[in-house]
């Protein structure tokens, strides 16, 4: 009888091996699409982080010249567009340049774009 039971033993070996081999790999192939998932997401965080900067920062930049061109010219209309751009310099230098995770960037980008928008048309 210690033969049948040697028996079933290798048998259900034989038959579990594809539910272990199947899990193992499973377990495998998680664990590398994980760790891949986390290098590409990096990449993309970075990628986008910096377009967006840039795009921030040529706001920025656009504002800051133009206030410094105007800032002496006393026509109301050029107040008026000086006013903008101050503000358009306020909200951006409200950003949180350290927090990675700030819930509200592409809200506070639409509000910079709608202020660029709005000082650029006369």
């Amino acid at each position: 009888m210690t033969s049948v039971s040697g028996s079933d033993d290798l048998f259900d070996t034989i038959l579990l091996a594809d539910n272990r081999f199947r899990s193992e790999g499973y377990q495998e192939g998680y664990e590398e699409g994980s760790r891949v998932g986390i290098i590409e997401g990096r990449s993309h965080g970075a990628l986008h982080g910096a377009k967006v900067a840039g795009e921030v920062a040529f706001y920025y930049g656009f504002a800051f010249t133009w206030k410094c061109l105007l800032q002496n010219s006393t026509d109301a209309k050029t107040s008026k567009r000086l006013k903008t751009l101050e503000s358009l310099i306020r909200i951006i230098q409200s950003f949180p340049h350290e927090d990675p995770t700030y819930e509200k960037l592409q809200e506070d980008v639409e509000r910079v774009r709608a202020k660029f928008r709005q000082s650029v048309n006369p």
